[in-house]
């Protein structure tokens, strides 16, 4: 499933996109802007995805089950950029996003894209 999805193309969704990373079976891959201002260490972010991310969703899902019609995508709002967090088949995709974007309008497009390569 990971080699269905370039990482570029989710990139090109926005140029409010910072990062994006994807995490099929415990197999991360990452991307981000050549000329980010503030970017996040690469060992951080590796733990984000492996540990930190498949807990939320771990959580959120499983409770989203219960009686809130599941769970479409985490939005995370750090001190220097959103992070949207969607679940797909085998694991998660992960798309920072710049303070002044719309993490709302960027997830839907994430998701749209997400659909067509029928991760989700």
């Amino acid at each position: 499933m990971a080699d269905q999805l370039n990482l570029e193309e989710l990139l090109a969704l926005s140029p409010e996109i910072r990062y994006v990373s994807t995490n099929f079976g415990g197999e991360v891959r990452m991307s981000s802007r050549p000329d980010l201002a503030n970017p996040s260490s690469t060992e951080s972010d590796l733990y984000e995805e492996l540990l930190v991310n498949p807990a939320l969703l771990n959580l959120t899902v499983n409770r989203g089950a219960i009686d809130c019609g599941g769970l479409e995508f985490l939005v995370i709002r750090y001190g220097s950029f959103f992070q949207i967090v969607q679940p797909v088949r085998g694991g998660h995709v992960s798309v920072a996003v710049e303070p002044s974007g719309n993490p709302l309008i960027i997830a839907a497009q994430v998701r749209e894209l997400l659909q067509q390569k029928g991760l989700c």
